[in-house]
Protein backbone atom coordinates (compact mmCIF):
# COMPACT_ATOMS: atom_id res chain seq x y z
CA UNK A 1 0.00 0.00 0.00
CA UNK A 2 1.37 3.70 -1.11
CA UNK A 3 1.68 6.07 1.63
CA UNK A 4 -1.13 8.50 -0.03
CA UNK A 5 -3.25 5.08 0.35
CA UNK A 6 -2.07 4.86 3.97
CA UNK A 7 -3.10 8.62 4.57
CA UNK A 8 -6.11 8.69 3.32
CA UNK A 9 -7.71 5.46 4.53
CA UNK A 10 -6.42 6.74 8.14
CA UNK A 11 -8.15 10.27 7.63
CA UNK A 12 -11.06 8.57 6.61
CA UNK A 13 -10.60 6.54 9.90
CA UNK A 14 -10.64 9.72 11.90
CA UNK A 15 -13.56 10.64 9.99
CA UNK A 16 -15.70 8.00 10.33
CA UNK A 17 -14.45 7.58 14.04
CA UNK A 18 -15.27 10.68 15.57
CA UNK A 19 -18.93 10.39 13.54
CA UNK A 20 -19.58 7.52 15.17
CA UNK A 21 -18.70 8.26 18.59
CA UNK A 22 -20.60 11.29 18.59
CA UNK A 23 -23.66 9.72 17.30
CA UNK A 24 -23.40 6.70 19.95
CA UNK A 25 -22.87 8.26 22.50
CA UNK A 26 -25.72 9.35 24.40
CA UNK A 27 -24.86 9.74 27.97
CA UNK A 28 -21.88 11.36 29.15
CA UNK A 29 -19.90 9.83 31.89
CA UNK A 30 -18.36 12.47 33.49
CA UNK A 31 -17.19 11.20 37.27
CA UNK A 32 -17.33 7.56 36.55
CA UNK A 33 -13.47 6.88 36.30
CA UNK A 34 -10.64 7.00 38.44
CA UNK A 35 -7.19 8.97 37.95
CA UNK A 36 -9.22 11.75 36.29
CA UNK A 37 -5.92 13.98 36.67
CA UNK A 38 -4.38 11.61 33.62
CA UNK A 39 -6.64 13.54 31.30
CA UNK A 40 -4.76 16.53 32.21
CA UNK A 41 -2.24 17.52 29.59
CA UNK A 42 1.10 18.31 30.33
CA UNK A 43 3.45 20.75 28.49
CA UNK A 44 3.32 24.74 27.73
CA UNK A 45 3.93 24.22 23.96
CA UNK A 46 0.99 20.94 23.87
CA UNK A 47 -1.31 23.35 26.34
CA UNK A 48 -1.31 26.64 24.49
CA UNK A 49 -1.94 24.60 21.47
CA UNK A 50 -5.42 23.90 22.59
CA UNK A 51 -4.18 20.06 23.01
CA UNK A 52 -3.94 19.19 19.42
CA UNK A 53 -0.09 17.51 19.81
CA UNK A 54 -0.75 14.11 19.33
CA UNK A 55 0.46 14.41 15.42
CA UNK A 56 3.39 16.73 16.70
CA UNK A 57 4.34 14.80 19.77
CA UNK A 58 8.25 16.25 18.75
CA UNK A 59 9.45 16.88 22.48
CA UNK A 60 9.54 14.99 26.04
CA UNK A 61 6.03 15.89 26.72
CA UNK A 62 5.09 12.95 24.09
CA UNK A 63 5.45 10.96 26.98
CA UNK A 64 1.84 11.91 28.12
CA UNK A 65 1.05 12.49 24.17
CA UNK A 66 1.49 10.81 21.72
CA UNK A 67 4.89 7.98 23.15
CA UNK A 68 5.89 7.26 19.66
CA UNK A 69 6.93 10.75 18.88
CA UNK A 70 10.18 10.43 21.05
CA UNK A 71 11.96 8.28 18.61
CA UNK A 72 12.49 11.03 16.82
CA UNK A 73 14.36 12.42 19.71
CA UNK A 74 17.77 12.84 18.76
CA UNK A 75 19.47 14.51 22.14
CA UNK A 76 19.00 13.59 25.73
CA UNK A 77 16.12 15.43 26.96
CA UNK A 78 15.00 16.65 30.45
CA UNK A 79 11.72 18.06 30.90
CA UNK A 80 10.13 19.97 33.81
CA UNK A 81 6.44 21.37 33.77
CA UNK A 82 4.37 22.92 36.57
CA UNK A 83 0.81 23.92 36.22
CA UNK A 84 -1.08 25.58 38.62
CA UNK A 85 -4.13 23.56 38.26
CA UNK A 86 -8.11 24.05 38.99
CA UNK A 87 -8.87 24.53 42.68
CA UNK A 88 -5.48 25.60 44.13
CA UNK A 89 -4.12 22.49 42.75
CA UNK A 90 -0.88 21.67 41.01
CA UNK A 91 -0.11 19.41 38.81
CA UNK A 92 3.71 18.88 38.06
CA UNK A 93 5.34 16.37 35.22
CA UNK A 94 8.90 15.67 34.97
CA UNK A 95 10.34 13.87 31.84
CA UNK A 96 14.10 12.14 31.04
CA UNK A 97 14.18 10.82 26.99
CA UNK A 98 17.62 8.96 26.27
CA UNK A 99 18.35 8.20 22.60
CA UNK A 100 19.67 4.84 22.07
CA UNK A 101 20.87 4.61 18.52
CA UNK A 102 19.51 1.70 15.84
CA UNK A 103 17.75 0.27 18.95
CA UNK A 104 14.90 3.00 19.57
CA UNK A 105 14.91 5.57 22.45
CA UNK A 106 13.61 4.86 26.10
CA UNK A 107 11.81 7.46 28.41
CA UNK A 108 10.76 7.84 32.04
CA UNK A 109 8.12 10.37 33.53
CA UNK A 110 6.88 11.35 36.94
CA UNK A 111 3.06 13.30 37.26
CA UNK A 112 1.58 14.37 40.58
CA UNK A 113 -1.13 16.35 41.25
CA UNK A 114 -0.96 18.05 44.78
CA UNK A 115 -2.90 20.23 46.95
CA UNK A 116 -1.81 22.40 50.33
CA UNK A 117 -2.70 19.91 53.50
CA UNK A 118 -6.67 20.76 54.86
CA UNK A 119 -8.14 20.58 57.88
CA UNK A 120 -10.15 17.61 59.34
CA UNK A 121 -13.63 19.11 59.96
CA UNK A 122 -16.41 17.19 61.98
CA UNK A 123 -20.44 17.77 62.58
CA UNK A 124 -19.19 18.46 66.38
CA UNK A 125 -15.99 20.53 65.54
CA UNK A 126 -16.94 22.38 62.75
CA UNK A 127 -13.18 24.58 62.73
CA UNK A 128 -11.45 21.59 62.71
CA UNK A 129 -10.06 18.77 65.17
CA UNK A 130 -6.53 19.99 64.92
CA UNK A 131 -5.94 17.45 62.18
CA UNK A 132 -4.82 17.52 58.94
CA UNK A 133 -5.22 15.46 56.03
CA UNK A 134 -3.90 15.54 52.43
CA UNK A 135 -4.68 14.23 48.76
CA UNK A 136 -2.42 13.32 45.52
CA UNK A 137 -2.20 11.25 42.95
CA UNK A 138 1.05 10.70 40.78
CA UNK A 139 1.83 8.30 38.09
CA UNK A 140 5.35 6.71 37.54
CA UNK A 141 6.04 5.34 33.59
CA UNK A 142 8.71 4.29 31.24
CA UNK A 143 8.57 4.25 27.98
CA UNK A 144 9.93 2.81 24.61
CA UNK A 145 9.80 3.81 20.79
CA UNK A 146 11.87 3.49 17.75
CA UNK A 147 11.18 4.39 14.32
CA UNK A 148 9.78 1.10 11.68
CA UNK A 149 10.69 3.41 8.40
CA UNK A 150 11.68 6.66 8.28
CA UNK A 151 7.97 7.88 7.81
CA UNK A 152 6.16 5.65 10.75
CA UNK A 153 7.06 5.05 14.13
CA UNK A 154 5.80 3.57 17.11
CA UNK A 155 5.78 3.79 20.94
CA UNK A 156 4.36 1.84 23.92
CA UNK A 157 4.50 3.00 27.99
CA UNK A 158 3.89 0.67 31.66
CA UNK A 159 2.68 2.98 33.85
CA UNK A 160 2.39 2.53 37.51
CA UNK A 161 -0.31 4.80 38.83
CA UNK A 162 -1.51 5.32 43.21
CA UNK A 163 -4.05 8.09 44.76
CA UNK A 164 -3.89 8.67 48.42
CA UNK A 165 -6.16 10.76 50.88
CA UNK A 166 -5.74 10.62 54.14
CA UNK A 167 -5.09 7.49 55.47
CA UNK A 168 -6.73 5.50 52.35
CA UNK A 169 -4.93 4.97 48.79
CA UNK A 170 -5.89 3.06 45.47
CA UNK A 171 -3.24 1.98 42.99
CA UNK A 172 -3.11 0.30 39.60
CA UNK A 173 -1.17 -0.21 36.38
CA UNK A 174 -1.64 1.06 32.83
CA UNK A 175 -0.23 0.82 29.42
CA UNK A 176 -0.23 3.59 26.47
CA UNK A 177 0.65 3.19 22.89
CA UNK A 178 0.69 5.56 19.63
CA UNK A 179 1.73 5.88 16.26
CA UNK A 180 3.33 8.54 14.33
CA UNK A 181 3.37 8.18 10.21
CA UNK A 182 4.23 11.26 7.83
CA UNK A 183 3.09 11.91 4.43
CA UNK A 184 3.87 13.77 1.49
CA UNK A 185 0.31 15.33 1.27
CA UNK A 186 -0.49 18.72 2.06
CA UNK A 187 3.36 20.08 2.76
CA UNK A 188 4.61 16.87 4.71
CA UNK A 189 1.21 16.36 7.12
CA UNK A 190 1.46 13.68 9.71
CA UNK A 191 -1.06 11.89 11.36
CA UNK A 192 -0.70 10.34 14.73
CA UNK A 193 -2.93 8.05 17.07
CA UNK A 194 -2.77 7.27 20.54
CA UNK A 195 -4.62 4.87 23.05
CA UNK A 196 -3.94 6.36 27.09
CA UNK A 197 -4.75 4.48 29.97
CA UNK A 198 -5.45 0.95 29.48
CA UNK A 199 -5.24 -0.78 32.64
CA UNK A 200 -6.67 -1.97 35.51
CA UNK A 201 -9.49 -0.49 37.35
CA UNK A 202 -8.33 0.96 41.24
CA UNK A 203 -10.31 0.69 44.64
CA UNK A 204 -9.24 2.84 47.66
CA UNK A 205 -8.46 0.85 50.89
CA UNK A 206 -6.86 1.75 53.88
CA UNK A 207 -7.79 2.29 57.96
CA UNK A 208 -9.77 5.03 56.95
CA UNK A 209 -12.47 1.99 56.20
CA UNK A 210 -12.31 0.47 58.95
CA UNK A 211 -14.93 0.48 61.25
CA UNK A 212 -16.45 -0.99 64.96
CA UNK A 213 -19.85 -2.94 64.67
CA UNK A 214 -22.40 -5.16 66.84
CA UNK A 215 -23.35 -8.87 65.11
CA UNK A 216 -26.13 -8.84 66.55
CA UNK A 217 -27.71 -6.10 68.39
CA UNK A 218 -30.40 -8.26 69.90
CA UNK A 219 -28.49 -10.42 71.80
CA UNK A 220 -27.58 -9.83 75.29
CA UNK A 221 -23.58 -9.75 75.69
CA UNK A 222 -22.96 -9.27 72.02
CA UNK A 223 -19.57 -7.76 71.20
CA UNK A 224 -20.04 -4.40 69.96
CA UNK A 225 -16.72 -3.96 69.14
CA UNK A 226 -16.22 -6.02 65.93
CA UNK A 227 -13.67 -4.87 63.93
CA UNK A 228 -14.40 -4.75 60.08
CA UNK A 229 -14.02 -2.67 56.70
CA UNK A 230 -15.79 -0.98 54.32
CA UNK A 231 -15.16 -2.11 51.05
CA UNK A 232 -14.93 0.16 48.27
CA UNK A 233 -16.35 0.52 44.65
CA UNK A 234 -13.94 -0.20 42.01
CA UNK A 235 -13.73 1.86 38.83
CA UNK A 236 -11.90 2.30 36.00
CA UNK A 237 -9.08 4.12 33.96
CA UNK A 238 -9.88 7.22 31.95
CA UNK A 239 -9.11 5.28 28.57
CA UNK A 240 -8.91 7.98 25.97
CA UNK A 241 -8.00 7.35 22.39
CA UNK A 242 -6.92 10.45 20.16
CA UNK A 243 -5.97 10.61 16.46
CA UNK A 244 -5.10 14.37 15.01
CA UNK A 245 -3.64 15.77 11.92
CA UNK A 246 -0.79 18.52 11.51
CA UNK A 247 1.03 20.15 8.79
CA UNK A 248 2.74 22.98 8.14
CA UNK A 249 1.05 25.46 5.99
CA UNK A 250 4.09 28.08 6.00
CA UNK A 251 7.46 26.21 5.57
CA UNK A 252 10.10 28.70 4.77
CA UNK A 253 13.78 29.12 6.48
CA UNK A 254 12.78 31.60 8.36
CA UNK A 255 9.12 30.91 9.34
CA UNK A 256 6.79 28.20 9.82
CA UNK A 257 3.23 28.20 10.23
CA UNK A 258 1.81 24.85 11.97
CA UNK A 259 -1.79 23.67 12.19
CA UNK A 260 -3.21 20.72 13.78
CA UNK A 261 -6.48 19.30 14.81
CA UNK A 262 -6.96 16.17 16.98
CA UNK A 263 -10.24 13.95 17.79
CA UNK A 264 -10.81 12.48 21.34
CA UNK A 265 -12.92 9.92 22.20
CA UNK A 266 -12.50 9.34 26.06
CA UNK A 267 -14.71 6.42 28.05
CA UNK A 268 -16.27 8.74 30.81
CA UNK A 269 -17.59 11.72 28.46
CA UNK A 270 -18.74 13.02 24.80
CA UNK A 271 -16.00 13.05 22.18
CA UNK A 272 -14.15 16.51 21.09
CA UNK A 273 -11.67 18.27 18.87
CA UNK A 274 -8.85 20.33 19.76
CA UNK A 275 -7.43 22.46 17.82
CA UNK A 276 -4.25 24.99 17.54
CA UNK A 277 -1.86 26.81 15.65
CA UNK A 278 1.75 27.62 15.94
CA UNK A 279 4.42 30.47 14.26
CA UNK A 280 7.61 30.19 14.98
CA UNK A 281 10.88 32.63 13.60
CA UNK A 282 13.41 31.00 13.04
CA UNK A 283 13.12 28.32 15.38
CA UNK A 284 14.00 30.80 18.32
CA UNK A 285 10.53 32.75 19.36
CA UNK A 286 7.07 31.12 19.09
CA UNK A 287 3.25 32.20 19.07
CA UNK A 288 0.93 29.78 19.93
CA UNK A 289 -2.91 29.26 20.01
CA UNK A 290 -5.83 27.29 19.84
CA UNK A 291 -8.86 26.32 21.47
CA UNK A 292 -9.96 22.76 23.30
CA UNK A 293 -13.08 20.77 23.58
CA UNK A 294 -14.42 21.90 20.61
CA UNK A 295 -18.45 20.74 20.25
CA UNK A 296 -18.11 18.97 23.56
CA UNK A 297 -21.56 19.34 25.37
CA UNK A 298 -21.56 21.76 28.58
CA UNK A 299 -17.80 22.27 28.26
CA UNK A 300 -15.34 24.63 30.44
CA UNK A 301 -12.59 24.69 28.13
CA UNK A 302 -12.02 27.57 25.67
CA UNK A 303 -9.23 29.35 24.20
CA UNK A 304 -5.83 28.74 24.50
CA UNK A 305 -2.50 31.23 23.86
CA UNK A 306 1.11 30.68 24.64
CA UNK A 307 4.44 31.86 23.65
CA UNK A 308 8.16 30.01 23.63
CA UNK A 309 11.46 30.65 23.23
CA UNK A 310 14.86 28.06 22.16
CA UNK A 311 18.62 29.53 22.73
CA UNK A 312 21.44 27.13 22.20
CA UNK A 313 24.30 27.48 24.86
CA UNK A 314 27.76 29.15 23.67
CA UNK A 315 30.21 26.05 22.58
CA UNK A 316 27.99 23.64 22.96
CA UNK A 317 24.87 21.72 21.51
CA UNK A 318 22.62 22.21 24.45
CA UNK A 319 18.73 24.04 23.41
CA UNK A 320 17.46 25.34 26.41
CA UNK A 321 13.53 26.11 25.84
CA UNK A 322 11.17 27.99 28.08
CA UNK A 323 7.46 27.99 26.95
CA UNK A 324 4.09 29.29 28.67
CA UNK A 325 0.53 28.43 28.24
CA UNK A 326 -2.88 29.85 29.39
CA UNK A 327 -5.76 27.93 29.26
CA UNK A 328 -9.23 29.62 29.73
CA UNK A 329 -11.64 27.14 31.70
CA UNK A 330 -14.86 29.48 32.02
CA UNK A 331 -16.66 29.44 35.56
CA UNK A 332 -13.02 27.44 36.79
CA UNK A 333 -11.09 30.71 35.59
CA UNK A 334 -7.60 30.12 34.01
CA UNK A 335 -4.50 27.79 34.27
CA UNK A 336 -0.85 28.93 33.63
CA UNK A 337 1.44 26.45 32.61
CA UNK A 338 4.99 26.92 32.62
CA UNK A 339 7.44 24.16 31.13
CA UNK A 340 11.47 24.09 30.85
CA UNK A 341 13.17 22.13 28.01
CA UNK A 342 17.11 21.00 27.89
CA UNK A 343 18.50 19.29 24.99
CA UNK A 344 22.18 17.95 25.37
Amino acid sequence: MHCKQIATFLLLFLCITFYSGAVLAQVSKTGTTAASFLEIGVGANASAMGGAYVSIADNASALYWNVSGIANITQNEVLVVHTNWIAQTSLDFAAVVLPLGNFGNIGFSFTSLSMADMLVRTVDLPEGTGEYFSAGDLAIAMSYARNLTDRFSIGISGKFIQQKIWHMSATGFALNAGTLFRTDLFGGMVIGASMSNFGTPMQLSGRDSRQFISVDNTQLGTNSSIPSNIEMDSWDLPLIFQIGVSTKVVNTEDYKVTVALDAIHPNDDYESMNVGSEFSFKDIFFIRGGYQSLFLKNSEGGLTLGFGVNTKMLFSNTILSFDYAYRDFGRLEGVHTFSLDIKF
